[in-house]
């Protein structure tokens, strides 16, 4: 029972070493490089949207702080 143990305790130990090189990219076996796409006319969809997110967010922080510091000294109603 003991010596099941330790040779499970092997494999899972040997299965967790050999598994990097085992997964390992293999070579292609034909020599053709990947090439993109030709864009003629390419949106900018990232360049603009920055700056409003950024304004909405400091809003949003403003908009909460002004909310927690809301100075009212109400007595709670329960005993």
């Amino acid at each position: 029972m003991r010596f099941g143990k330790i040779g499970m305790a092997a494999v899972a130990a040997a299965s967790l070493v050999s598994t990097p090189v085992l997964a390992q990219a293999v070579q292609p076996v034909s020599s053709v490089a990947r090439t993109g796409a030709t864009v003629e006319k390419a949106n900018n969809v990232e360049g603009g949207s920055g700056i409003i997110i950024a304004i909405l967010a400091a809003a949003a922080v403003i908009a909460g702080i002004i909310i927690a510091a809301d100075g009212s000294e109400d007595a709670p109603t329960s005993p």
